[in-house]
């Protein structure tokens, strides 16, 4: 029986997750050229991330069947049996024949053909009981943490923290956002030729709505931007609103020396150029070089001239003999705001790395503050929703500097913020009362970010 070429790119692309540490969206997009139609690319997306975002359920219900550790199996004939049991139990238009058959297939194709009628069996078993709610097959007397791990496919301690903190109701709205494929939102660069991007991403078969957030962002459905003219030509990027929004938090101004300090993939970049114009500096930094050097194939795509690409490390002291008047540092994190887009991070996370996360992130704003002007400011954003990597980060900076800088206030970040926001966001809304932006999934749509802005006395 042949296999589809859905379901080989699916398996082919999380056996590399799994082996490589690659993250599936990187994979997929190198994976999802021209070539592929439309339908075997969404079909692909939907296993890779499917099967990644409700792993630890798909594993409960494949021990139920297999008696033992889905982690005790060869790699190609678990990530078979996820993928089966996956269609079986999520995708009710897939005839559970094919979903069955072409497991089998696959796991003969990784020449693992000794364990083809093992998966063959457990996926027969395991669609017997397809339709039976999850609920009904757990032990009545779990703890919370670890029911609701199981039910909404995350790790319990994971879970734990998050109920500790945010209760139960706050708690399965995060769980629920996380497991729901994210809004594809895109960044248009030219505001004033708006409506002609649109009709062209239109006329790609994209639908197109607007932003929720910002009034120049907009969503899209039932394809790849990517695939489209309008992004080859450097006209839309990809990227989440929230993500969108971390650079216009630094108010740029034309003539100013902006330092983007983690610059890479190079997404918050481009705002940061265009509003500092032509008699601006833009210095884009990041430690890793295959990473700088993808940044500059963006730029390149964007028809981005004027930022000088360097490859740095931020956590030591930075080798610049001037001052900045803005600095962005969007730090490495944990990514816990992100896991609807990069589910395999839920499943490499480990609670120790907060600390250590937190660390790195203290070593680089109190490098970057360093190279601060006078009256400048600094925005410092990540990705998490951990207060060990955002309010307990920005305490720390504080009391190392007490009397040199201060806290931007809340109304003025929100004055900087409001005239890009899309009708009926209200920029107070988005703030706390120590002025520090947030966005939560399940509130916003977008993914989890956390920022606050400094500013030199």
């Amino acid at each position: 029986m042949p296999i589809s070429a859905a379901r080989r790119i699916a398996f082919d692309v999380l056996q590399r997750v799994e082996a490589e540490g690659a993250y599936a969206s990187d994979v997929l997009h190198a994976e999802l050229g021209p070539n592929v139609k439309p339908a075997d690319a969404g079909l692909a997306t939907e296993l890779t991330m499917g099967v990644l975002r409700w792993r630890r359920l798909v594993d409960f219900l494949l021990e139920r069947q297999l008696k033992k550790a889905v982690e005790r199996l060869d790699l190609p004939v678990a990530i078979a049996l996820r993928m089966g049991i996956y269609q079986l139990r999520f995708l009710g238009k897939i005839p559970a024949r094919a979903a069955v058959n072409e497991s089998v297939e696959l796991v003969k194709r990784a020449r693992k053909v000794s364990a083809a009628a093992l998966v063959n069996a457990v996926l027969r078993r395991a669609a017997g009981e397809a339709n039976v709610p999850a609920e009904k097959l757990l032990a009545p007397d779990l703890p919370p943490a670890e029911r609701l791990g199981i039910l909404h496919s995350h790790a319990s301690w994971m879970v734990e923290r998050w109920l500790a903190r945010l209760g139960q109701a706050r708690t399965i709205a995060l769980l629920e956002a996380n497991n729901r494929a994210p809004r594809l939102s895109c960044a248009l660069h030219d505001a004033e030729h708006r409506g002609d991007i649109i009709a062209e991403l239109e006329r790609g078969g994209l639908r197109v709505e607007p932003g929720r957030l910002l009034n120049a962002a907009i969503a899209v459905s039932g394809g790849s931007p990517a695939r489209t003219e309008a992004f080859r030509a450097g006209k839309v990027s990809i990227q989440d609103e929230a993500s969108q929004a971390i650079p216009l938090l630094l108010g740029v101004r034309p003539g100013d020396r902006v330092l983007d300090l983690c610059a890479a993939p190079g997404g918050k970049t481009p705002a940061l150029v265009r509003a500092a114009g032509g008699n601006g500096l833009i210095v884009a930094a990041d430690r890793h070089a295959h990473r700088v050097r993808a940044m500059r194939a963006q730029f390149e795509r964007l028809g981005l001239p004027g930022a000088h690409l360097m490859e740095l490390d931020g956590a030591g002291a930075l080798p610049f003999r001037i001052e900045f008047d803005r600095i962005l540092v969007d730090a490495p994190c944990s990514g816990t705001g992100t896991l609807a887009r990069h589910p395999e991070i839920r499943w490499r996370l480990h609670p120790e790395q907060f600390s250590e996360f937190h660390e790195l992130q203290s070593r680089m704003l109190q490098a970057a503050l360093a190279q601060l002007a006078p009256g400048g400011r600094l925005v410092y954003s990540t990705c998490s929703l951990e207060p060990e990597e955002n309010e307990d980060v920005v305490a720390d900076i504080l009391r190392q500097n007490r009397g040199g800088i201060r806290l931007v206030p809340p109304g003025e970040l929100a004055q900087t913020l409001a005239p890009y926001l899309a009708p009926g966001v209200a920029a107070p809304e988005l703030f706390d009362d120590a002025g520090q932006f947030r966005t939560f999934p399940g509130d916003h749509l977008t993914d989890g970010f956390f920022a606050a802005a400094f500013e030199r006395i």
